[in-house]
């Protein structure tokens, strides 16, 4: 073989051979927590079922908010949390009457982000387990599942998951309105 060609081969062999090592490596990075929720590649395609929860689109969310009781609209899309505050990075939307509870659909939460969803959604129910509560995202995003599966852990008993959430909702012209997450703590 011509020295030229060995010269250039031993780089892309490298190459080759670190994106095989890293590929495998991320391959070993577990997906779910030992309790089941998702912790990592949170955009990436979901499932088209949940235990505890009906999968609604956005028809079937329209005629939801438009029944008594109506149901709790819950954003879970993630917002940067530095030295004790919200980073707003870039603006966010969520569809209107929404609470963003920024990051509480992580897989791992702390006490302090555990608390803090459970004390929204004991407010936002007023203690009612049985008030419906619809939680979104935006699509192929495992954040909403993980906050439907938390809420039904913690008892709550009428959940809806609007899996493709605001691209969906966006996506049928219908209105947004300009988001901030619920104060944290």
């Amino acid at each position: 073989m011509p020295r030229a060609r060995r010269v250039l081969l031993r780089p892309s062999l490298a190459v080759f051979s670190l994106s095989l090592l890293l590929g495998v490596a991320h391959a070993d990075t577990p997906l779910f927590s030992a309790e089941g929720y998702r912790i990592g590649l949170y955009r990436s395609p979901t499932p088209n079922q949940l235990q505890g929860a009906s999968i609604i689109d956005t028809p079937a969310l329209q005629t939801l908010l438009s029944q008594t009781p109506r149901p709790v609209l819950i954003d879970v899309y993630r917002r940067q949390w530095l030295q004790g505050r919200f980073i707003e990075d870039e603006p966010h939307e969520n569809l209107p009457g929404s609470h963003w509870l920024a990051n509480t659909g992580d897989g791992d939460l702390t006490p302090d982000w555990q608390g803090y969803f459970a004390r929204n959604l004991n407010a936002l129910t007023a203690g009612d387990l049985a008030q419906p509560l619809v939680f979104y995202c935006r699509s192929d995003c495992w954040l909403s599942w993980n906050a439907v599966k938390r809420a039904a852990a913690m008892g709550y008993k009428t959940l809806y998951w609007y899996r493709d959430g605001l691209d969906a909702w966006q996506a049928a012209n219908l209105p947004v309105t300009p988001a901030r997450p619920e104060p944290f703590p």
